[in-house]
């Protein structure tokens, strides 16, 4: 192939080329910005709750209840983690998928959560109560917390586009 010759344009580099030349969603960026302050919020004030949980129902149910509040803060913080993720996945997505990824990356996580505690509900070396009240604990921190978060973020609500 000479220099004055271009290469062949297959379907797969053409799309790869309009890819790479499409702008960004101008949205993306400060929901990202947002979902990272809010995962490392939620790492940093949720996990000393789920500590404070263990070691309660560690005194109170001895070995069962700490493996119990232990699972039920793990899967807490899976499914308090597992919101965030997919709020960077889809940041600069168009509107329509975002609420599909939303609404159904919620119910896949609620029918995860119910399987998981179906399977967990015959397990006698956890204790039931300490799991439910740790998981409950939990995930209303991370809210809270990921509220908070969002009502401190300086997030332009409008951004105009530039011409």
């Amino acid at each position: 192939m000479s220099d004055t010759e271009t290469p062949e344009t297959t379907p797969e580099t053409s799309q790869a080329a309009a890819q790479a030349k499409a702008p960004e969603n101008p949205h993306a960026a400060p929901v990202r910005q947002l979902a990272r302050s809010m995962t490392r919020a939620s790492l940093l004030y949720t996990p000393p709750f789920i500590l404070v949980c263990i070691v309660l129902f560690t005194v109170l149910n001895g070995l069962h209840g700490f493996l119990g509040a232990l699972v039920g803060g793990v899967l807490a913080m899976v499914a308090s983690l597992s919101t965030l993720g997919m709020m960077k996945v889809s940041a600069g997505q168009d509107p329509s998928l975002v609420m599909l990824i939303a609404l159904g990356g919620y119910a896949a996580k609620v029918i995860l959560l119910f399987l998981a505690l179906t399977l967990l509900k015959g397990v006698t070396v956890l204790h039931p109560l300490s799991l439910g009240i740790t998981m409950i604990v939990a995930i209303l921190v991370a809210a809270a917390v990921e509220f908070a978060t969002f009502r401190k973020a300086r997030i332009p609500t409008i951004i105009p586009t530039s011409n």
